[in-house]
């Protein structure tokens, strides 16, 4: 593992392009290092190089239980980050489960959208 940084840094499980260049170019427009990858094993290497202060998860990017995401990260993390989800604000079912895990906030992607400068400050600060 490397040496802790003291810069924030959030994680993005996201495999859309137009998301994570949204995300990542905000963050990086505000100061904070926010690191994209497509895959749940890859969250997981980079977590375990790069700890987390926040990971942002694209519910439509998970394929797999919301819950295990959330504890395979915090093993693999030695400070347990901030967990937030966005979606669908049609996948009820999805929403509730994120919310379920231990992500706070969960929120549609309308609302990510809208207020994303606000949000990345608020959950890297």
């Amino acid at each position: 593992m490397s040496a802790a940084t003291t810069e924030p840094v959030a994680l993005l499980l996201c495999d859309d392009l137009m998301w994570t260049s949204r995300v990542a170019g905000t963050g990086q427009a505000l100061g904070f290092k926010v690191v994209a990858v497509p895959t749940v094993e890859k969250l997981e290497a980079v977590a375990r190089r790069l700890p987390p202060t926040c990971v942002i998860l694209d519910l439509a990017a998970v394929k797999a239980p919301t819950a295990a995401i959330v504890t395979r990260l915090r093993a693999a993390c030695e400070v347990s980050p901030r967990f937030v989800a966005f979606g669908s604000h049609v996948d009820t079912a999805t929403l509730q489960a994120a919310r379920d895990a231990g992500c706070d906030p969960v929120l549609p992607r309308s609302k990510m959208a809208e207020g994303l400068p606000e949000l990345l400050k608020e959950w890297l600060s």
